[in-house]
C-alpha cells in the first residue's frame, strides 16, 4: 500500500508539473499578443475603456495568431505530450470556416489561462520564501500587497512557516484548476469538427477495406501455395524410391513456391504494419505462365487458352484477374482431380472473360469431409469490387465450371 500511494503521488506530482510546464507555455506564447494590445490600448483612452481595449486587442491579436493551422498541429502535440490528451491529429487543415475560428480561439485561452496560473504560482512561491527569510532574518515586518504583519525573531513570528505552507498550497490548487480547464477545453476548441470526424471515419473505412483487401490476397496467396506444396509432397513421396530425379523436382518446386509464399506475406505484413514494404511487383496475367508451371508440378497437367492481348489489360484488373484464377485454380487442386483442368483467358473488345474447369473425383474421396473455405466467396467479392459478373458450379457432367466476366474500364 505505501509503495502504491508512493507511485500515486509521483505520477500526481509529474502531472502537476507537465501542467505548470504548459500553462507557462501559453503565457510565454501570449506575450506577442500583450505586446499589440498594449500598442492599441494608447493612453488617448480614459482609465476604464483603456482596459477595455487591453483586453479586446489581445484577445484579437492572440486569435489572429491561432488562424494558422500550424499554430493549431503545434498545439495538439503539446497538449497530448504535456496536459496527458488524446487529440487526434489534424489530418489537414480545417474544412469550413467555423472549425478554423474555433481552433484559432484556443490560442487566447491557453494564453489568458496560462498567464494567470504563472503569476499566481509565482507570487505564492515568493511568498512562501520571503516568509520564513523575514522571520529568520529578524526584520520583523512582512507586506504582502495590502496586508502587513509583524514576524518578530522567535515564537511570535512562527506562523509565517505555515503562512509560507498555505501559500505553497494556493499556487498548487492555481496549477490543479488551470490545467483541469485547459484540458477540459482542449477537446472543444482544438477537437475535429463534424467535417474533420466525417472525413476521418471516411479515411478510416477506407483503410479497413484496403486491409480487408489485403487479407482476401494473402488467403489467396497463401492458400495456393499449401495446397500445391501439399500435392507436390504426395508426389515426392510416391517418387522417391522409383525416380528420386523427379523427386527432387517436386522437392525444389516446393522450395519456390514457399520462398514465393514468404514475400507475399513479408508484403503484406509489412503494409498492415505501416513499414516500408518490398517494392517487388504483384503478379498480374503476364505472370499466367507461372501460375500454370507451378500447377504442372503438383501432377496436373491444365491446358491452357488464351485469345486477344493479354498486355493491353489495365494493371488494376489485370492483378485482380490472376488472383482469380489462381484462387480457381487452388480449389481445382483442393476438391478435383488433378486432370482434365482447362483454363481459358480472352480479351474481347472491352470485356474479360475467364474460364476454369476441372474434372469432379468419381468416387469421391471416401473418409475425407470437405472443410468449408472462403474461396467463392473471395472470388465474388473481387468480381463484384470489378463490377463483373460470376458464376460458379457443377455443369452437370461431372465438372465443375467457374466463369468471371470482367470490364476493362470503369465505363465498360
Amino acid at each position: 500500500m505505501r509503495g502504491m500511494r508512493e507511485v500515486i503521488s509521483g505520477t500526481a506530482g509529474r502531472a502537476q508539473l507537465r501542467g505548470w510546464l504548459y500553462a507557462c507555455a501559453g503565457a510565454v506564447g501570449g506575450i506577442p499578443a500583450w505586446g499589440m494590445a498594449v500598442v492599441a490600448a494608447t493612453p488617448r483612452f480614459p482609465g476604464g475603456a483603456r482596459v477595455a481595449v487591453l483586453l479586446a486587442g489581445f484577445a484579437i491579436a492572440a486569435w489572429a495568431m491561432g488562424l494558422p493551422h500550424g499554430v493549431r498541429r503545434a498545439g495538439v502535440r503539446l497538449a497530448n505530450g504535456l496536459l496527458g490528451t488524446d487529440l487526434p491529429r489534424p489530418l489537414g487543415p480545417p474544412r469550413s470556416w467555423s472549425d478554423r475560428a474555433r481552433a484559432a480561439a484556443w490560442l487566447p485561452v491557453h494564453a489568458a489561462v496560462g498567464g494567470v496560473v504563472a503569476a499566481v504560482t509565482g507570487l505564492c512561491l515568493m511568498a512562501a520564501f520571503m516568509l520564513p527569510a523575514v522571520w529568520l532574518g529578524g526584520h520583523g515586518e512582512v507586506a504582502v500587497f495590502w496586508f502587513t504583519a509583524s514576524a518578530p525573531r522567535g515564537l511570535p513570528g512562527a506562523w509565517t512557516l505555515p503562512a509560507a505552507v498555505a501559500f505553497l498550497l494556493v499556487g498548487a490548487g492555481c496549477v490543479w484548476a488551470g490545467t483541469a480547464l485547459l484540458r477540459r477545453l482542449a477537446p472543444v476548441l482544438l477537437g475535429p469538427g463534424p467535417a474533420e470526424r466525417a472525413a476521418a471515419a471516411e479515411a478510416r473505412s477506407r483503410m479497413l477495406a484496403q486491409r480487408n483487401r489485403l487479407a482476401q490476397e494473402l488467403h489467396d496467396s497463401i492458400g495456393h501455395t499449401l495446397t500445391a506444396s501439399t500435392i507436390q509432397a504426395a508426389v515426392a513421396q510416391e517418387l522417391l524410391d522409383r525416380d528420386p530425379q523427379a523427386a527432387r523436382r517436386a522437392l525444389s518446386s516446393i522450395e519456390e513456391t514457399s520462398r514465393a509464399a514468404m514475400d507475399d506475406l513479408d508484403h503484406v505484413v509489412g503494409i498492415l504494419r505501416e513499414a516500408p514494404a518490398p517494392t517487388r511487383p504483384q503478379p498480374a496475367l503476364t505472370d499466367l505462365g507461372a501460375l500454370t508451371e507451378r500447377i504442372r508440378r503438383t501432377g496436373a497437367a491444365p491446358a491452357v487458352e488464351t485469345e486477344g492481348d493479354l498486355g493491353r489489360v489495365p494493371a488494376t484488373v489485370s492483378r485482380e484477374a490472376y488472383r482469380i484464377l489462381q484462387e480457381s485454380l487452388t480449389n481445382a487442386l483442393k476438391h478435383g482431380a488433378r486432370d482434365g483442368i482447362r483454363l481459358y483467358v480472352a480479351v474481347r473488345g472491352d470485356r474479360l472473360r475467364l474460364a476454369v474447369t476441372n474434372q469432379l473425383p468419381t468416387p469421391p474421396p471416401t473418409g475425407r469431409t470437405a472443410r468449408p473455405g472462403h474461396g467463392l466467396d473471395g472470388l465474388g467479392e473481387r468480381v463484384r469490387l470489378l463490377r463483373g459478373e460470376l458464376s460458379a458450379g457443377p455443369t452437370g457432367d461431372g465438372r465443375w465450371h467457374v466463369t468471371a466476366d470482367l470490364p476493362l474500364g470503369p465505363h465498360a
